[in-house]
């Protein structure tokens, strides 16, 4: 399977993992073309640091039981109020509300391709 199919899954997975923790504004953004060190970014939404929580602790579990990969690293689960999940070919980004909307990822890669869900 090429690269870039097998990051798509991951990233898929990781929407859907992030879905069933009522995770919000998911959106897959493709970076491939602008970054050497990955393709996708997952974004997305929890209401407080409690969901930022729960949506890291499943999306970690789902990738493992269905892709058997764990993060290369993790940054910001002691506050949880960004959570970066870095599996390489996609980073996941876990934002609380108020942090989503002041760093505003989708406006810096504005260029980039969305991938639909």
């Amino acid at each position: 399977m090429p690269a870039f199919a097998e990051s798509r899954e991951l990233a898929q997975t990781a929407a859907r993992a992030a879905e069933e923790k009522l995770g919000t504004d998911i959106v897959l953004i493709d970076v491939s073309e602008v970054l050497v060190v990955t393709d996708i970014f997952v974004i997305i939404t929890a209401a407080n640091d409690r969901q930022v929580r729960a949506i890291n602790r499943h999306l970690e579990d789902m990738m493992h039981r269905v892709h058997d990969v764990t993060p290369i690293r993790r940054e910001g689960q002691t506050q949880a109020q960004w959570v970066l999940l870095d599996y390489g070919d996609v980073v996941v980004h876990i934002f609380d509300t108020e942090n989503r909307e002041f760093y505003a990822l989708e406006r810096l890669w504005a260029d980039c391709p969305v991938i639909p869900i």
